[in-house]
């Protein structure tokens, strides 16, 4: 296990009778990915913020390997322990694409591009100069460049056609599966939900349904 979300619960400040999170535990582990589901609203994009160490839960913990993260320090798990995708890409805008890369982490930013799918020729322009899609696709290399062990997304092949995000999946397949990461995504994607080892259903603030995947042996569930 390396994140643990234990009776965590959240609301608003200025709606403390809307529980956003109700009282929610769940584990994840390395070399899984997990998808994340649910309507808009029901608290998913929450739920990551507090994986990140972007938001603090009003009351429970979040733990990475058994630690607590505020105790720990939120910028030391930020820098240390998570990677993130945005689902607004949150891009330096005047770098380049291989600059935004090498800010993520140590691997080569020219590998990473390619893997995602940026040509040569656009690894030095302007991020701003690139299509939604493009940048969407430089924010996951920049993830990918990171050391961390979990790497959080929002809705990664939100802005990508079908055969960019078939290949986004297989990379982030691969970041589970052969690189050891524990890879958490929120989507609305069957797609990528087909996709997950592991996929968690949050409904009105608590988790409603867990269920693996089992593809591999032909089962086909409803998600």
């Amino acid at each position: 296990m390396i994140l643990e979300v234990r009776n965590v619960n959240y609301h608003y400040k200025a709606n403390k009778d809307k529980k956003i999170l109700n009282n929610i535990s769940y584990c994840f582990e390395e070399e899984n990915v997990y998808a994340i589901l649910g309507p808009s609203g029901s608290g998913k994009t929450t739920f990551l913020s507090l994986l990140a160490g972007l938001d603090v839960p009003v009351s429970g913990k979040i733990l990475y390997k058994g630690e607590d993260i505020q105790k720990k320090g939120l910028n030391r798990h930020r820098k240390e322990n998570v990677s993130l995708v945005f689902q607004n890409y949150n891009l330096i805008d005047y770098l380049t694409p291989k600059e935004n890369v090498m800010l993520g982490g140590k691997e080569n930013p020219e590998e990473l591009l390619t893997a995602v799918g940026i040509p040569s020729g656009d690894w030095n322009r302007k991020v701003l100069q690139l299509s939604g899609g493009q940048q969407q696709r430089v924010a996951i290399a920049r993830a990918l460049a990171s050391p961390a062990k979990v790497l959080l997304a929002d809705e990664p092949t939100g802005n990508l056609d079908e055969k960019i995000a078939d290949e986004i999946i297989g990379i982030l397949q691969k970041s589970a599966h052969e690189l050891g990461k524990c890879v958490i995504v929120v989507t609305h994607s069957k797609a990528v939900a087909d996709a997950a080892d592991m996929v968690v259903k949050i409904s009105s603030g608590v988790i409603q349904e867990v269920k693996d995947n089992f593809f591999q042996n032909g089962t086909n569930q409803q998600i």
